[in-house]
């Protein structure tokens, strides 16, 4: 059985026991459950049910594992050629590291 879920803009495909990297949660902490009603779909071994936007009464339940993980750092480099101009700068994204609880259909 799996859904896909729209969380925080993003949409992701869940499993029951997958460990899953998301956009930052702001307030989370270790141990925490979260749950997320914005299934658009659930495949339950063959059956699908597609939303229309969403399914109704579904949801799925995440634990958070580790509410702040930094990415890997992204170097943005400009540089304008004859010109003297040079820009560097870099960027972390942060990530919080949830756990499927349940998928409830």
């Amino acid at each position: 059985m799996y859904a896909i879920v729209d969380i925080q803009g993003q949409q992701l495909k869940v499993e029951e026991g997958k460990k899953l990297f998301v956009n930052h949660i702001k307030g989370s902490e270790e141990g925490q459950t979260v749950e997320f009603e914005k299934v658009l779909l659930i495949d339950n071994e063959g059956a699908v049910t597609v939303g229309a936007p969403t399914v109704k009464g579904a949801k799925v339940v995440l634990e958070v594992v580790n509410p702040l993980v930094k990415g890997d750092k992204v170097i943005v480099f400009k540089m304008k050629r004859r010109k003297d101009s040079r820009k560097k700068n870099g960027f972390r994204a942060q990530f919080t590291e949830v756990k499927v609880k349940q998928i409830i259909a």
